[in-house]
């Protein structure tokens, strides 16, 4: 297989890190992480263990939204792939038009996530990203990223839930039996789960609006499993989106 196929890319996340493996255009290999701050040192031997025995890669692709952990990454893949690790920016998306004041601003997963939604689901189209955030990015039918939304996350509103009010106690996130609860753990999971679900389905619906052109919605993340099935307006989970983006634009930087 020649050596342009072989890469592995890495997306930085608050919550969680995605590592892939790619052949050619498949994913062979899938990894999440905890985030936590580590040296350069600490995620090369992170690396080595993931990789034992396999196939070196021909080169590496990082997106960084966490500074504190953009270098140490970097090192550790300049380290373990030959030629430069390519960093998703602006700058190095340069076939993606972004249509906003800063684009400086948008974060690289987002910019990943306009890329990939273009090439794997066509335009129009909005990505739901559940992380620590949830993400909606929109991009028009022309390809061009145009902006979005910010909201917090599940995991972020249900810790903060849980703060705040000392008799409720932490529940697992996923699809409750019934919406009328009849314990405190199935309204938990009834409010963090299908509000969560209904709150996507609202703003999703409010985007197409201005976008118009039937937008193909598409979620990916760590939540998107449990989440998106729940929702009215989502067509299509791609939990590896972010990656292939990242994939596509190391791709067009050789």
């Amino acid at each position: 297989m020649p050596e342009r196929a072989r890469l592995l890319a890495v997306d930085v996340g608050n919550s969680e890190i995605t590592i892939g493996r790619f052949e050619g255009e498949t994913v062979t290999s899938f990894w999440r992480l905890t985030t936590r701050v580590e040296t350069a040192d600490e995620v090369a031997l992170h690396l080595d263990a993931l990789l034992d025995g396999a196939e070196s890669p021909g080169g590496s692709v990082l997106s960084s939204v966490v500074p504190a952990l953009s270098r140490p990454w970097a090192a550790a893949l300049q380290r373990r792939t030959p030629g430069a690790v390519v960093e998703i920016t602006a700058e190095s998306a340069r076939d993606l038009e972004i249509r906003v004041p800063d684009p400086s601003s948008v974060g690289a997963d987002r910019i990943a996530n306009a890329i990939a939604v273009r090439v794997r689901h066509g335009t129009p189209a909005i990505v739901v990203d559940l992380g620590t955030a949830t993400t909606f990015d929109c991009v028009s039918a022309d390809g061009a990223y145009i902006g979005g939304i910010i909201a917090p996350g599940v995991t972020t509103s249900a810790e903060e839930l849980f703060r705040r009010a000392a008799r409720l106690a932490r529940v697992e996130l996923r699809r409750p039996p019934r919406a009328v609860g009849r314990t405190t753990e199935e309204s938990l999971q009834a409010g963090l789960v299908w509000g969560h679900a209904g709150q996507i389905d609202a703003l999703v619906r409010r985007l197409a609006a201005e976008i118009g052109g039937a937008p193909r919605v598409i979620a990916t993340g760590g939540w998107a499993a449990t989440i998106a099935p729940e929702c009215e307006t989502v067509h299509a989970v791609d939990d590896a989106l972010t990656l292939h983006g990242m994939r596509l634009v190391w791709e067009r930087t050789r």
